[in-house]
């Protein structure tokens, strides 16, 4: 192989990511712009679905319905849609230049110029201040999630992110938040059982996104950097295991629920039929954008209303 071709790549990266930075330090320089339209785009509002987990503990516990319930839960949701905005903030604001040599995602506002960094900075601590206040308005120890979440994000996104299989865990555990944060915000107690299942459903989303990306992943371009340390082989396996051990842990929990167990043990059927579907989806290249695929496929929808009508009917029927 001829050397000078050989590392014909490298060089004319490094000569790309040196201009690159040499535009954006200038960049840096100009007046600060500010577009709410750009904002609100950087927030990820398609983002916000993923905290509708606040309704998971008190819907189980079938109090949902009650007035002083639902303004809480409300409450938790802007709490945590305020908190999760101002970390894709900083996440955006931090990756800009790597983001800029992405195909896609030199598309997000930040990375694209329309957002300028000291703007996103100042949005981002605003509405990480915001929403730790709302949540000690709502309950103290809401604030006290809402302070865990940021710790957690924030770590994940200066360490953990390069560590591997922490990097997954620390994304389960944001889940986990949420579906805990509605249960704090509420006063209902959270059982081993709902965080079991919580945690193993999370960890099955997040391997499956990692496993979607490093499908798709060839050539140099700009990558996570723990990417390339994971295997198909073992992203499988974590699949097949925190999907066995949710769907288990909640079989189990189905079953020391007697009165309800005709609803709740229906409710199984279609819970394994839609991580199976999920599973079949992401092995054919799907998987990347989890909020989209779930919205996005009919069988999983279809699956979903099913789990949704049997679980809430072992909630306010099963009696």
């Amino acid at each position: 192989m001829d050397p000078a071709r050989a590392g014909s790549p490298s060089t004319s990266t490094r000569i790309v990511s040196v201009a690159a930075r040499q535009d954006w330090a200038l960049e840096e320089l100009r007046p600060a712009r500010f577009s709410a339209r750009a904002l609100l785009r950087a927030c990820r509002p398609r983002q916000w679905s993923k905290n509708l987990l606040v309704l998971a503990a008190p819907s189980a516990a079938g109090v949902i319905d009650r007035p002083l319930v639902a303004a809480q839960l409300l409450g938790a949701f802007v709490v945590l849609c305020l908190l999760s905005s101002a970390t894709y903030l900083l996440n955006d604001l931090r990756d800009r230049e790597q983001d800029r040599l992405h195909p896609r995602k030199r598309l997000r506002p930040i990375a694209a110029g329309e957002l300028a960094p000291r703007v996103a900075l100042g949005w981002a601590l605003g509405l990480a201040v915001l929403g730790i206040a709302l949540a000690s308005a709502i309950r103290l120890e809401l604030g006290v999630v809402a302070v865990s979440y940021l710790l957690l994000t924030a770590s994940y996104s200066l360490w953990l992110r390069r560590v591997v299989v922490a990097d997954v865990l620390a994304i389960a555990a944001g889940f986990v938040l949420r579906a805990v944060a509605g249960g704090v915000a509420t006063d209902i107690y959270l059982s081993r059982w709902f965080v079991i299942v919580t945690a193993c459903f999370a960890i099955f989303l997040v391997t499956a996104k990692r496993y979607a990306e490093l499908r798709e992943h060839a050539g140099p371009a700009p990558t996570r950097a723990t990417l390339e340390r994971y295997s198909l082989r073992g992203l499988r396996l974590v699949l097949l295991a925190s999907a066995a051990i949710g769907c288990a842990a909640y079989t189990g929990w189905a079953f020391t629920r007697p009165a309800h167990l005709l609803w709740y043990g229906l409710s199984i059927a279609p819970l394994v039929l839609w991580l199976a579907r999920y599973a079949k989806l992401i092995g054919a290249g799907a998987g990347q954008a989890p909020e989209e695929l779930i919205l996005r496929d009919r069988a999983l929808l279809a699956l979903s209303l099913a789990w949704a009508v049997l679980f809430l009917g072992g909630v306010y029927v099963g009696h």
